[in-house]
């Protein structure tokens, strides 16, 4: 597995159109990989996410089964002149699999995760269910809290002196999680696109970005949510978490 990250030119029109287009940026990484095949079943799964950490600087993450070829998109969407030096290629790629191996019960790391929560629902009885997009950073936060521990971790609770809120505080009649946790919800999405360039039906998206800290309860488990992602939309940047330590001791990712 690697670990990549390529920084976006957003003065670049390329860029620009990259970024108000899943659709299009998902065919720009799947062209990093000219042994991967589309149609093949057993190809594994490639994930990316968007990080914009300003309005001009969004980085690109990609975790992928082999190294990209990312020289198209240096060339749509990077420096080109810059990256003509073999040594400074446009993109960062290392193997991601020694720092999968690292990954130890009770560590404790910083997480981003941008994801798709969505939940099923009818609006009426006999109705057949239809996922729809959680808009509330409360059912946003309690999305991924119920999923924390089939994925191999726990989100880190803050002290209850830390506390703003207090303890047994409510929402709509469910335990309100407040700021219970080392977690932030923000960057809310609202995304619409066409499907395919041949397709004139439209996907709709909320996406919204997690940080916080989290505790490793499974490592095995907690690897193969790094790698496969976690919830819906993945083509489409979301369901990828990447780690950062919270002390110079630990690894990074």
């Amino acid at each position: 597995m690697h670990l990549t990250r390529f920084r976006m030119n957003t003065a670049r029109s390329g860029a620009r159109r990259l970024l108000t287009s899943p659709q299009a940026l998902h065919a720009a990484v799947m062209s990093s990989f000219p042994g991967l095949l589309p149609s093949d079943p057993h190809t594994t799964r490639v994930l990316w996410r968007l990080d914009h950490t300003s309005r001009a600087e969004v980085f690109l993450y990609v975790v992928s089964p082999t190294r990209p070829d990312m020289t198209h998109l240096v060339e749509q969407a990077g420096w080109p002149a810059a990256a003509s030096d073999p040594e400074t290629p446009g993109w960062q790629s290392r193997p991601y699999t020694p720092f999968l191996d690292q990954l130890t019960t009770g560590t404790v790391w910083a997480f981003r995760l941008t994801a798709n929560p969505v939940h099923h629902a009818r609006r009426k009885d006999g109705e057949p269910t239809k996922r729809t997009a959680h808009l509330t950073t409360h059912h946003q936060q309690r999305w991924l809290l119920e999923r924390q521990e089939r994925a191999g971790f726990r989100i880190v609770e803050k002290p209850a002196e830390s506390r703003l809120l207090p303890q047994g505080t409510t929402y709509q009649g469910h335990a309100h999680h407040g700021d219970r946790y080392e977690l932030t919800v923000r960057d809310r999405r609202d995304l619409a696109f066409a499907k395919s360039h041949t397709s004139k039906a439209a996907v709709r998206l909320v996406t919204v970005t997690y940080d916080g800290l989290l505790e490793v309860t499974d490592p095995e488990v907690l690897r193969r949510t790094l790698t496969q992602g976690l919830g819906k939309a993945k083509a489409y940047g979301c369901g990828l978490m990447t780690l950062a330590p919270t002390a110079p001791t630990q690894g990074r990712a």
